[in-house]
């Protein structure tokens, strides 16, 4: 698999500097131009500011990217042939030359593959509602269960089932964690009902956890539930009413799969009057700082034991 790695990239991985991978399924099918690629740049420019190398993973003609110069994030953003691209699709989008906006399991497939330990992204897929008649559950867990990286995430997207989200993990040997919270919180809201998850305090613990995880043998993934800033957030009593009915609206209109999120998450902005995306790229800001602090203590490590 041919990847190519921007200068950014290049450099960092030679001289063993931090990098955060990031996802473009989000800046291609999670918000609306041109505010996904005023999002991109404010992402990457926060990492470069702050001393890691910006890692967005993308497909360009059937070529994997990690790492994007301007003209392609701004291709990635606005370009109508970006399709969504998960980790199964990978072969048929180098095989059939695609342009693909790369999902959570498809990014950390490729990050992982280049040698990249952290990636930020906006929340997880998991099992959506109705699965014990749909049987959709999403290729993220997988990846996350058989992928060996520190992911950040605001918990998993709202509009899945989130108790069972939580079971299939806990089922799948995914370790989760609470930043400053013991609360799984709910994408848009901090609060979600779902206690009990282990709380950590700071980027050095997450970073000794990770790797405790990597000495002990275990291949899976640390995914990090960071909730969404309370000044962003839309209560969860507010916005479940809100899911709920963009749900009804998906099953009158017989929309699944792969299509299913992308749906939801234009029909909850159009009821939201915009307000959901505004919390989603708070979300997503606040997850690349906290991937960014990750990131570099887990280069400081690496420097130590050189």
């Amino acid at each position: 698999m041919k990847i190519h790695t921007s200068r950014d990239v290049q450099l960092a991985l030679k001289a063993g500097h931090p990098i955060l991978a990031l996802e473009s399924t989000i800046i291609a099918h999670g918000m609306p131009f041109p505010d996904n690629l005023k999002f991109a740049q404010r992402g990457e420019a926060l990492c470069r500011e702050r001393g890691v190398a910006p890692a967005t993973v993308a497909i360009i003609n059937g070529e994997i990217y990690v790492g994007l110069e301007e003209d392609l994030l701004k291709f990635i953003a606005e370009d109508d042939s970006v399709r969504k691209t998960s980790r199964r699709e990978l072969g048929i989008a180098i095989a059939e030359k695609w342009h693909g906006a790369t999902t959570v399991s498809s990014t950390m497939h490729i990050a992982h593959q280049v040698g990249i330990s952290v990636f930020a992204t906006g929340g997880i897929g998991g099992v959506h509602r109705g699965a014990e008649y749909s049987f959709d559950v999403s290729q993220d867990l997988s990846a996350l269960a058989e992928i060996p990286m520190v992911v950040i995430s605001a918990g998993a997207k709202a509009i899945l089932d989130l108790p069972q989200t939580i079971e299939m993990m806990e089922t799948l040997g995914i370790s989760i964690l609470g930043y400053k919270t013991g609360e799984f919180p709910a994408f848009y809201s901090r609060e979600s009902g779902i206690l009990g998850i282990h709380s950590v305090g700071s980027d050095h613990e997450i970073a000794n956890i990770y790797k405790a995880n990597i000495s002990s043998g275990i291949s899976s993934a640390v995914l990090v539930a960071n909730p969404v800033p309370e000044k962003n957030e839309i209560p969860i009593q507010e916005i479940e009413s809100i899911i709920n009915a963009s749900c009804k609206a998906a099953v009158t209109q017989n929309i699944t799969g792969k299509d299913l999120t992308p749906f939801l998450l234009k029909d909850i902005l159009d009821k939201t009057s915009g307000r959901s995306l505004e919390t989603n790229r708070a979300l997503a800001i606040n997850n690349i700082k906290l991937g960014i602090s990750v990131a570099k203590e887990l280069a400081k490590s690496r420097e130590v034991l050189a």
